[in-house]
């Protein structure tokens, strides 16, 4: 399979457990599972000038992701979410406010980066603040191919943004309860998955758009062909990073001219990994894929 120059845009962070905690940020998840499919992968963030930084910035490099567009921030923290677990391992978050992430500057290197990466995976959570909106958006006109990660943190984002970045995006993944909620925001009275998938497709001329539903799986709409994966069997531990590293997988597949049944088999399978596993970042291997997808 060929190399793709990926460019992960947003948080990079310490997530907070009761009792430990763990490198994370949806865009720093995507790019570590990305690596781990072989790609070239960058990603443009910023850290605080304090040790959680430095230890960020040493764990990413070590995992073979470029760190040269992370800026580090001389007033800010680096940023820190208060995880909270449930019985079943579902997760809330306390995010942090403001923080080094919210003011990545717009640079040459940065522009230089992403008009030469194939892919740019951005999310909605960056957009809270001015400084890193407004990078993002000049970015969003130099990118090629573009993948709108919904990851809706109440109170850290709107309407208005929220359709704009889907009208930019030639990709864009939710989970079910933002798919309905967002779906409303464009005037849809439509009560199903699949209803509301070609309703976004029409309104934001996306022609590729994934809906996670948790343990049942996926829904993938890939040029007005439905594609489903019902969900694996798994005990969780936790569910964070699962449907970032779900995305990443899907996306490589994808990019990669696999068949849309098999990426959407194979991303559900690592996602599933992911949950019956503490954090969101565990080492998995094509091995361990396989294994679990096929076990006999």
């Amino acid at each position: 399979m060929k190399t793709l120059k990926i460019t992960c845009f947003g948080e990079i962070l310490w997530d907070i457990f009761p009792k430990h905690r763990k490198i994370g940020g949806a865009p720093l998840n995507v790019a570590l599972r990305l690596t781990s499919f072989d790609n070239d992968v960058h990603i443009i963030s910023r850290v605080g000038n304090d040790s959680l930084g430095r230890s960020l910035l040493a764990f990413i490099e070590e995992k073979e992701v470029d760190i040269q567009n992370v800026q580090v921030d001389s007033n800010l923290d680096t940023g820190q979410v208060n995880v909270i677990l449930d019985n079943k391992g579902s997760a809330t978050y306390d995010i942090v406010f403001p923080i080094a992430w919210d003011h990545i500057e717009i640079t040459e290197a940065n522009k230089a980066l992403v008009a030469s990466s194939d892919v740019f995976i951005f999310g909605s959570l960056i957009g809270r603040n001015l400084v890193s909106k407004h990078t993002l958006i000049s970015l969003l006109d130099i990118a090629k191919y573009k993948v709108f990660d919904v990851n809706l943190r109440a109170p850290h984002y709107s309407k208005q943004l929220l359709i704009a970045l889907m009208n930019q995006a030639d990709f864009i993944k939710f989970n079910d309860e933002e798919l309905f909620e967002i779906s409303k925001y464009l005037g849809s009275k439509y009560n199903s998955i699949e209803q509301n998938l070609n309703y976004i497709s029409k309104h934001t001329n996306t022609k590729h758009i994934c809906v996670t539903k948790g343990k049942y799986g996926a829904v993938l709409l890939y040029n007005e062909a439905l594609y489903y994966n019902s969900g694996y069997l798994v005990h969780v531990k936790d569910t964070v990073g699962a449907g970032d590293s779900f995305l990443a997988t899907l996306i490589n597949f994808l990019l990669k001219n696999e068949n849309p049944q098999k990426a959407i088999d194979i991303a559900c399978a690592v996602g599933a990994l992911v949950a019956q596993n503490e954090g969101a970042n565990p080492d998995i291997s094509a091995k361990d894929i396989e294994s679990f997808m096929y076990p006999y």
